[in-house]
């Protein structure tokens, strides 16, 4: 009777084990479905469950690399050899300085404020000191990309987008105010802006809510990038005042060897923060890559060509330009268009942004030191306008959600637009005004003459 009892005991156990290991393991249709669905980059629906895909997650990674590239050491020695010589390292210590600052700000709050659910305007605190954000996969913005590499992916765009508003104000701003100023605008213009445009519960993210008030697309970052830093730079610069001399005598940049290295690295980096917006190495990936090429290329042929016939000659400087101004007005668009639509927005990033360098500013005689609005905020509101005119299907199969009216697109590009530019520039004259008065954003007469690096850092960027 006890062996009876033993033997039984084993083949219930047995059965038991059996049935759980043939219901809890896949079958081979299953495991080829999900590796389909890691092709197709969309969700998997068996055992690879939260796990990363190593290509994808292997590209994000690169391409978090990339862009933070493009600030360190793209846009310093872009924004470096175009300033005076005795301002080159208060540039480069304006961009180190808010890669550190808003490196904390987004582990702290700021992730957790752009990309939680919470409000349609400002996202929630729970990922807040990056607490849930690990290698898991969130299928909200990825399924197949580790939740903390996003995240990380992110926070160089976050970076970058202050360190844009330097070019405005280069020469004559104080480090300490600067610093300040773009703490505070991360709060009041950018978590915000960035929660609404790619936020899952977004007021403005017509590409994944259904309940999105207004349909927007900005695939990576012309509005939340390009726009928001541009206009509040073009407030900035007026607000504080030309630099001295402005108008009446020269100021050239003092190496155009390091704005053109710059420029390159720039380029370079932009493949990141375009193509690495697929959020995947797939098609649509590789088509942001093509069209990222294609704009920045035919931006340095429209300005080499309008100089030479405006001026007589093409300069390093209006080359420099054309390319930075091709790759700023294709970046909301790049996921979603054509080649030829590629070159179409590269002639238009051409010609808009040369006559608001070359015209516009010294129509108007505002002082943007490096033309941070005429590149960037020019660029990126053309290029937003034009995604709604430009964006095709068969480049990017997420138009063809239900939510998105491709043929009034365009609209809704104009509206997301437009309230962003208007939160951008009174943001910028109130923050501007109390920061100023609690602790002055302009440097004196005499420490503008002799020079940020000294006076600011105690320190020179060249001793011979």
């Amino acid at each position: 009777m006890r062996h009876f009892f033993r033997i039984t005991l084993f083949l219930a156990l047995f059965f038991v084990l059996v049935v759980h290991a043939s219901a809890a393991d896949p079958t081979v249709e299953q495991r080829l479905a999900d590796l389909e669905n890691y092709f197709r980059n969309t969700a998997p629906a068996t055992s690879l469950v939260g796990s990363p895909g190593p290509g994808h997650n292997g590209w994000m990674m690169i391409s978090t690399a990339l862009v933070l590239f493009m600030t360190l050491p793209g846009l310093a020695l872009f924004y470096g050899g175009l300033v005076r010589r005795k301002n080159v390292l208060s540039v480069l210590a304006q961009c180190l300085g808010l890669a550190g600052i808003v490196t904390v700000l987004w582990w702290s709050c700021g992730y957790s404020l752009s990309f939680s659910k919470g409000s349609p305007f400002l996202g929630g605190l729970d990922w807040s000191f990056l607490r849930g954000v690990t290698d898991v996969p969130n299928p909200d913005y990825g399924p197949w990309v580790s939740h903390n590499i996003y995240a990380m992916y992110q926070m160089m765009f976050a970076i970058i987008t202050p360190a844009l508003i330097v070019g405005a104000i280069a020469e004559r701003m104080r480090f300490k105010a600067l610093m300040v100023f773009c703490t505070a605008w991360m709060f009041v213009v950018y978590f915000p802006t960035a929660h609404m445009l790619w936020g899952a519960d977004g007021w403005m993210n017509g590409l994944w809510n259904d309940n999105a008030a207004i349909k927007a697309i900005d695939f990576a970052g012309g509005i939340v990038v390009h726009i928001t830093s541009g206009w509040s730079a073009l407030i900035l610069c007026i607000l504080l005042g030309p630099r001295r001399g402005f108008g009446r005598e020269p100021i050239p940049p003092h190496s155009m060897v390091l704005c053109l290295v710059g420029t390159g690295m720039l380029w370079f980096g932009w493949y990141g923060f375009n193509a690495g917006s697929a959020v995947a190495a797939d098609r649509i990936a590789s088509n942001a890559f093509v069209a990222t090429t294609l704009s920045a290329g035919v931006g340095i042929c429209v300005w080499g060509l309008l100089e030479l016939v405006l001026r007589g000659k093409p300069s390093v400087l209006g080359l420099c330009s054309g390319a930075v101004a091709g790759l700023a007005t294709i970046t909301p668009a790049s996921g979603f268009v054509t080649p030829s639509g590629a070159v179409v927005i590269g002639l238009l990033a051409g010609v808009s942004t040369f006559l608001a360098c070359a015209k516009l500013k010294n129509a108007l005689g505002y002082d943007d030191s490096l033309d941070t609005f005429g590149v960037h905020a020019v660029g990126g509101t053309a290029g937003t306008v034009m995604a709604g005119f430009l964006a095709r299907a068969d480049m990017n199969p997420n138009l063809l959600a239900e939510r998105i009216n491709r043929q009034s697109l365009w609209l809704e590009q104009i509206k997301a637009g437009g309230l962003i530019i208007l939160l951008s520039v009174a943001a910028t004259v109130v923050l501007y005004l109390i920061v100023d008065k609690t602790l002055g954003c302009r440097v004196s007469d005499e420490v503008e003459d002799q020079g940020l690096d000294q006076t600011e850092h105690g320190e020179e960027g060249y001793t011979h």
